[in-house]
C-alpha cells in the first residue's frame, strides 16, 4: 500500500531528515517547507523531491494536508518542487503499484517552485551558493544585527545559520564520496572543512556512518 500521511491544521513538523530520498505529492491542503534547498510553498497537485539525508521542516496550512510519499525518481539536482498533471490518478495507481505511480509522477513532473524571499531565504540561497560565506559580513551588508541573524534564521529554518552551512557542506561531501578518488583530507579541504576529522564528524552526524563505512 502507498504511504499516505495526514497532517492537522497548523501542525508544525520540526526539521528532520530521511536516509532515503523520496517524493512527497500533496493530494490536499498545503504547507511551507523550509529545507536544504530553500523555503517552498507547496500546494495540492504539487510534488517535492527530497534527496537522501536532506533536512527539512514543515508548517502546515489551516487546511492541514494529505500527502502521498513515493520512491524518489531521480537525483536531487535541479528544481525540487513542481506540478503534476493528475495527482489523483497517481494516488489511484499507487494503490496497485507504487513503482508505476512513481514513474507516472516522474513523467508528468513540471518544475514550478514558489519560493519565499525573506532575508532568511536569501541567506539560505547565499550559503548554498558559497558555504564559505562570511556570516558577519553578510549580516552587515544587509543591515542585520548578528544576534538577529541567528534568531531570525532559526525561526524560519529550525537551525542556526552555522549549523545550516555545516550540513550543506556535509551533503556536498556525501554526494562526492562515491566517485571520489583522492584522500579524505583532500575532500575535507575542497568542501570547506578544517580537516579530515571535522569532515568525518559532520558525515557521521548526518548519516550515522563514517565515510569509510559509506563507501566500503
Amino acid at each position: 500500500m502507498p504511504a499516505i500521511s495526514l497532517h492537522r491544521a497548523f501542525e508544525r513538523m520540526p526539521r528532520h531528515r530521511h536516509g532515503e530520498g523520496y517524493v512527497a505529492l500533496v493530494l490536499a491542503g498545503g504547507y511551507v517547507e523550509a529545507g536544504d534547498r530553500g523555503r517552498l510553498r507547496v500546494e495540492a497537485g504539487q510534488a517535492v523531491v527530497h534527496g537522501s539525508y536532506e533536512s527539512h521542516g514543515n508548517a502546515f496550512s489551516g487546511a492541514g494536508a494529505r500527502v502521498l510519499n513515493l520512491p524518489v525518481f531521480g537525483a536531487p539536482a535541479g528544481e525540487p518542487l513542481g506540478h503534476v498533471d493528475d495527482a489523483d490518478a497517481i494516488a489511484r495507481l499507487a494503490e496497485r503499484d507504487v513503482g508505476q505511480a512513481a514513474e507516472l509522477l516522474r513523467q508528468t513532473f513540471r518544475p514550478s517552485a514558489v519560493r519565499l524571499n525573506d532575508w532568511p531565504d536569501l541567506l539560505a540561497a547565499a550559503l548554498a551558493a558559497d558555504t564559505n560565506l562570511a556570516l558577519a559580513e553578510w549580516a552587515a551588508a544587509m543591515g542585520i544585527a548578528p544576534q538577529s541573524l541567528s534568531r531570525g534564521f532559526r525561526q524560519a529554518y529550525g537551525v542556526s545559520p552555522k549549523r545550516y552551512r555545516l550540513e550543506l557542506r556535509a551533503l556536498q561531501a556525501l554526494r562526492r564520496l562515491p566517485a571520489w578518488q583522492g584522500s579524505m583530507a583532500m575532500l575535507a579541504a575542497e568542501t570547506g572543512f578544517a580537516d579530515q576529522a571535522h569532515l568525518t564528524r559532520a558525515i557521521v552526524a548526518l548519516t550515522g556512518r563514517t565515510p569509510k563505512r559509506l563507501t566500503g
